[in-house]
């Protein structure tokens, strides 16, 4: 199609020196089908066109039936008109239609083309006074009308508009026209024009070469601000970018990364050496994900691959530790008496620990259960040591749109020597002031295994609010001197979800569109790169 409008272009301008305007020269023909074809033109430089956008009448199809057989009240007159004794109301109908009785009665009484008489419709009759006597003239006064609104919507129907705008807004309002913006142009004469539009070759090709022809032929010019074809790529999720912005800001302040990968931990690891109670409620099968086969697993054996290298590490301790870590017989029995009985100072939680309780398995329901035995390894030799994670961890818990069965956890932990909670409230400055956060507030918490505890507030300007970011604590002694950990090391712990910080980042406001079968392939794709704020 736009191939053959190139040249009803061209031979349009060549028969005029005055430039052409596309509405009167190809009404039919769809604005964006002459703007492809002067886009095409433009090119060799063989017209030149200027936009003009206007907004034009267009007929609805009721209207088009006006304009074609008459005026519903042109329609009801020519009925009167015909009943010489007079048209019942009641009839009208039958004779016109409906709408046609419904809307031109009314406008043809209005017009005094009609006039009613009881029950009957009669032209209306003028009449005047000769020689002293009254004399029905048998010309009616509505002989000769003019059907104006059937003249006016032919006018528009012909040139999309009306000189007068009242007549515009009164049609519209009677919903016989809609007003709609459209495109036209301008067509002009370019510095190339020529009557014939030569087909350009896109490709050189060997018979061209052989032939010889590709000296004469007309080669379409490279135009190298066209975009390129989308290149079918894989796309990092929104988590993974958010995760590696975090990654990033553990090691630029020293951290290592402890391999996670163990997602089924004993409740040994997951529970009784973090010093949480067996008849904790996160313990129940309401929070927990229990394993059902196998049921249960065996005593820690201290062998898990990947953990030992990185614990045990090549940094020299700095304060002699003579006692040494714990076999790991040792440390099962000294994490049973501190609950049972208490130890180290501590009166413990004075109840009957079970064996087969400490050893069922379970869906890990936080990555402290890896930190545990990083720290458990670290007592054999004891130094100074950053530790974080960013993995899954799973809870038993009702899914809705701030919630899910599973999710990311980001954690740190610093181990080190006469530590404080100062220290550590310091630290978590620094820590989000790294992720652009920098009002914080700290509120007292409870947590099993950490003593003194604080949830973690920070400002969400956006919100215009206080929200909860994290959680954070000292690990207590009953959870560290069982490990074989000295009494004077200290070891920071603080957590927080991956989901929650991504979820304000990009905007999401149900988790559920974030992760999990919902989510959305495009918005994966689109996404914008994440760069956390940098001090």
């Amino acid at each position: 199609m736009a191939t053959d409008l190139t040249s009803q272009i061209l031979h349009a301008l060549s028969q005029s020196d005055a430039p052409v305007v596309s509405a009167d020269a190809f009404p039919s023909i769809p604005s964006t089908t002459v703007k492809s074809a002067l886009d095409r033109l433009g090119s060799r430089e063989m017209v030149t066109y200027r936009k003009i956008d206007r907004e034009e009448a267009v007929l609805t199809p009721e209207a088009e039936g006006i304009a074609a057989h008459g005026s519903h009240e042109a329609k009801v007159f020519e009925a009167v008109q015909r009943a010489v004794e007079g048209l019942k109301i009641a009839d009208l109908p039958g004779i016109v239609g409906k709408e046609s009785a419904k809307v031109g009665q009314g406008k043809a009484m209005k017009e005094r083309w009609i006039v009613k008489d009881k029950d009957l419709l009669r032209a209306n009759v003028r009449q005047s006074r000769l020689y002293g006597e009254d004399l029905a003239i048998n010309n009616l006064q509505t002989d000769a009308i003019t059907d104006t609104s059937q003249e006016q919507l032919q006018t528009i129907q012909q040139t999309r508009s009306y000189p007068d705008q009242k007549v515009l807004s009164d049609l519209r309002k009677r919903k016989l026209i809609t007003m709609q913006k459209v495109s036209i142009f301008e067509i002009s004469k370019g510095p190339k024009f020529a009557k014939d539009f030569v087909k350009e070759e896109t490709d050189l090709t060997a018979d061209m070469l052989a032939s010889g022809s590709w000296k004469t032929v007309q080669l379409k010019p490279y135009n190298f601000n066209a975009k390129g074809a989308l290149a079918e790529s894989g796309a990092l999720h929104p988590l993974n970018k958010v995760r590696h912005e975090f990654r990033q800001i553990f090691f630029e302040m020293g951290f290592e990364e402890m391999p996670t990968n163990c997602y089924v931990e004993t409740g040994f690891w997951n529970f009784d050496a973090l010093f949480v109670p067996q008849q904790h409620p996160a313990r129940d099968m309401q929070d927990t994900f229990f394993i059902s086969d196998p049921g249960k697993a065996d005593k820690p054996r201290g062998d898990v691959p990947g953990l030992d290298d990185l614990a045990n590490g090549s940094i020299p301790q700095t304060k002699t530790h003579t006692e040494g870590a714990p076999g790991p017989q040792q440390y099962w029995d000294n994490v049973r008496e501190v609950h049972e009985h208490g130890k180290y100072g501590s009166i413990g939680y004075r109840y009957p620990w079970k064996e087969e309780e400490s050893l069922r398995l379970v869906l890990r329901t936080h990555t402290t259960a890896t930190s545990t035995y990083m720290l458990y390894k670290l007592a054999a030799n004891p130094r100074p040591a950053r530790y974080f994670s960013i993995d899954r961890v799973f809870r038993n818990e009702t899914v809705d749109a701030t919630h899910l069965a599973e999710f990311h956890q980001v954690e740190g932990v610093i181990a080190d020597w006469d530590l404080t909670l100062g220290g550590l409230i310091g630290f978590m400055e620094v820590f989000f002031a790294k992720m652009g956060i920098h009002r914080l507030r700290f509120k007292p918490a409870y947590n099993p295994y950490t003593e003194p505890s604080m949830e973690i507030f920070g400002y969400h300007g956006g919100l215009g609010k206080w929200v909860e970011i994290g959680n954070s604590g000292m690990f207590r002694p009953e959870m560290l001197e069982p490990m074989g950990l000295p009494k004077d090391m200290r070891v920071y712990g603080w957590g927080l979800s991956l989901e929650r910080p991504t979820m304000i980042k990009y905007g999401v406001k149900n988790i559920r569109e974030l992760l999990g079968h919902k989510v959305d392939l495009n918005f994966v794709e689109s996404n914008s790169a994440v760069r956390l704020e940098k001090d």
